[in-house]
Parts: C-alpha cells; sequence; structure tokens
C-alpha cells in the first residue's frame, strides 16, 4: 500500500511522541494512512529476531519508518523486505548509535556501557536523565521535555533492557546501503545522542539518498515541528510515487 506509512518509536518512550508528526501527516494528506506501532517485547537482544517478529507483525507492502532505534530497525527491515517495502524513512537515526572504529559519529562506547549500567542499578533515575538528554539542544527545552513525558510506556524492564542491548548491537549501513528503495533520512543538528556529523557520513555512504539536517533541533525534533517535518515527509513521498 503506497499510501500506508508504518512507524516505529525510540527506545523507551512509546508511539505517544509520535502522534503530533503523525497528525500533522495525516492532516496534509488524506489519503495517507499512518499507524504507530510498538516496538518488540523480546526477552534477548537478538538482533535478528527483532527483524523476523517485526517482518512477521507489520503490514507488507508499506513505507516503513521511525525514530532512532525504530529507525534503524526499520532500516533493517527494509532490506529484509525489498520490494515488498515501499520506502524508507528515518528520524533522528544514526546508522550506528554506538561508534566503532570505521564510525567514529556515535556515542562514545564506554559512555553507552555506563548508560546501561546505570538503566541496570536507577533504571528510573537514568530514563529520567535519558528524556532530558533527548530534548537537549531545543530551543524550548522544557516545554518539549512536557511534551515528551506524556504517555510514556510501562515497559518491563527486562524488555527495555533488551532494546538497550539492540541498539548497541545495530550497525545499519549495509542495510541502507543494500536497500535499493526510496530513502529519506532526517537529522538534529543540535541532537546530543546522534551527532550531526552523522548526516554527512551517510550522505558519504549512500550518495543516491536523500539526508536533510534540521539546525538547532534536539533530538526529540519530531515534537518541535512536527508540522514542518510531515510537510517535506510528505514531498518525500509523493516525489518517490506515492501518487
Amino acid at each position: 500500500m503506497r499510501n500506508r506509512l508504518i512507524l516505529l518509536p525510540g527506545w523507551g518512550l512509546g508511539t505517544a511522541a509520535l502522534h503530533p508528526l503523525a497528525a500533522s501527516l495525516r492532516a496534509q494528506d488524506s489519503r495517507l494512512q499512518v499507524d504507530l506501532l510498538p516496538l518488540p517485547e523480546l526477552p534477548d537482544g537478538d538482533v535478528q529476531a527483532w527483524v523476523e517478529h517485526l517482518d512477521r507483525t507489520l503490514p507488507q507492502d508499506t513505507w516503513l519508518g521511525g525514530w532512532s532505534l525504530g529507525g534503524m530497525l526499520a532500516s533493517e527491515l527494509a532490506r529484509k523486505r525489498g520490494d515488498r517495502c515501499c520506502g524508507l524513512l528515518t528520524l533522528a537515526s544514526n546508522p550506528s548509535f554506538v561508534s566503532r572504529a570505521d564510525w567514529p559519529h556515535g556515542m562514545p562506547a564506554d559512555t553507552f556501557s555506563t548508560f546501561v549500567d546505570g538503566c541496570r542499578s536507577h533504571l528510573q533515575v537514568t530514563l529520567k536523565r535519558f528524556r532530558s538528554l533527548c530534548t537537549q539542544g531545543a530551543p524550548d527545552q522544557l516545554a518539549v521535555l512536557k511534551q515528551l513525558n506524556v504517555g510514556l510506556p510501562s515497559t518491563d524492564p527486562l524488555y527495555l533492557m533488551s532494546g538497550l542491548e539492540v541498539l548497541g548491537k545495530l550497525d545499519t549501513r549495509d542495510a541502507l546501503v543494500e536497500y535499493t528503495g526510496p530513502q529519506l533520512h532526517l537529522f538534529a543538528g543540535s541532537d546530543v545522542l546522534v551527532p550531526a556529523e552523522a548526516a554527512k557520513a551517510l550522505c558519504e555512504l549512500v550518495p543516491d539518498v536523500e539526508v536533510g539536517l534540521v539546525e538547532n533541533t534536539s533530538h526529540a525534533f519530531l515534537l518541535e515541528y512536527p508540522q514542518d517535518l510531515a510537510a517535506g515527509i510528505k514531498n518525500f513521498l509523493h516525489e518517490s510515487g506515492d501518487d
């Protein structure tokens, strides 16, 4: 269905943060069906198991997209589905959230390890800190943080930890190179979780896809400018053959 877009949320944040963007997309294109679906809740961090679970449960022949971890998983699923995926959209999704020797544009591995340890020992405190980091860089951080704190899911800590394991393992660079359908990747200019440099590096990795950088915005930029983002996404869908 070329008029259907599936969006997956970021780690630990649920689908509520995607509601303003989805509402703006529906308002700007009455033909577009936008579905917000949660991340898998699986007891271990086997990346392939997560992707296969999504493949079984998400509708076929749709546009796939997501925010942060959701976008990374959508990227892997797009590669798996190939022609059965209409196109790919990611929002503040680093091809590799954790930096690697050949991808320095991520979170330092020791910083990520400290974050994981914090989740194990002081989950709620660490989650609160994480949400603050998501909104750091927004012109009105307190307002965005207030929005982000609405409708948070009550996810079992076991699933949160397995999600973190997936986030640490995922490296979607091969998936983005191998998937030949339309791609749009949007990054936030003042994101403290996904460096803006990742946008330029992605352009060099996959030069024939669309990559955008929204200046002076946070990791939660989809809450800052949902109407503007929706307009750009709508144009991408139409130009890529949605009509």
